[in-house]
């Protein structure tokens, strides 16, 4: 085991993250999972997974313990986990925004900041980080999902230039719609305001259609595999054609990005 590059998976159970672990166990590194239960897939998947909610640092310090357990170093951090929970602004409760921000922003964060010091001393490590094409245009009705995917960003772009003269290397994925189970994972608010019917419906029914009719996400899945072998990996890695034109769109001319984009969701 020792001889292999070691890397860890978060959110490894399903959808992206399985893809994404299990392509790198197959090209032959040691992969860890994680997963809030990992019994349940443990016979799923080809690698182990260890048990981890990302929003608890006790889970945290323990899934690590376990890890170091078993492998004496961590050449990569996968930061894979993540919910979706979506709503108008003014619908979305507080405590759903922060529980948003919990899961996406701050478990990446937190997961990051419990791996340093290993990378650190072993003067060698990579990050890689999921985001989204969410983390470079506003979504509707998923705000409280594109401000954690902007603040993911702005985050690891500045930990990029802190941990560079350790030889630890940040990298962010940014994937547009793929054909996930990420709908099994997303969160509605109550629908309370009838001022936000129709373009409620238009969204959510954009947002179905929109992943019903996605690739698959093997191009995901390679990126990662790249970023992986790579010595030396940029920092932004932008998954589908639209991940790469829109972000260009909307800053030459926003204008016409958003009556393009209101146009194609209907709203």
């Amino acid at each position: 085991m020792e001889n292999k590059e070691v890397i860890l998976v978060t959110g490894a159970s399903s959808g992206i993250g399985l893809l994404i672990a299990t392509t790198l166990h197959n090209n032959g590194y040691t992969v860890f999972g994680t997963s809030r239960s990992p019994e349940k897939y443990k016979d799923k998947v080809p690698y182990e997974l260890l048990p981890l909610d990302i929003t608890s640092e006790a889970s945290i310090e323990n899934c690590l313990a376990i890890l170091f357990s078993k492998t004496k170093k961590l050449d990569v951090l996968i930061n894979n986990a993540g919910a979706v929970i979506a709503g108008s602004v003014e619908e979305t409760t507080i405590e759903k925004a922060y529980q948003q921000f919990d899961i996406i922003f701050w478990g990446a964060v937190k997961m990051t900041k419990a791996v340093l010091p290993f990378m650190r001393e072993q003067r060698s490590g990579k990050i890689i980080t999921i985001g989204s094409l969410a983390g470079l245009i506003g979504i509707p009705f998923e705000a409280y999902y594109s401000a954690s995917k902007h603040a993911l960003e702005g985050f690891f772009k500045t930990l990029r230039f802190e941990v560079k003269d350790f030889n630890i290397k940040v990298s962010v994925v940014e994937p547009e719609f793929f054909k996930t189970n990420i709908d099994q994972a997303t969160e509605v608010a109550e629908a309370t305001i009838g001022d936000y019917d129709r373009m409620r419906k238009s969204i959510m029914d954009f947002f179905d259609t929109s992943i019903a009719n996605a690739p698959t996400p093997e191009p995901v899945a390679k990126i990662v595999f790249d970023i992986v072998k790579s010595k030396n990996p940029k920092y932004s890695y932008r998954a589908g054609r639209t991940a790469k034109f829109l972000p260009i769109l909307q800053f030459f001319s926003y204008k016409l990005f958003e009556s393009g984009f209101a146009r194609t969701a209907k709203f």
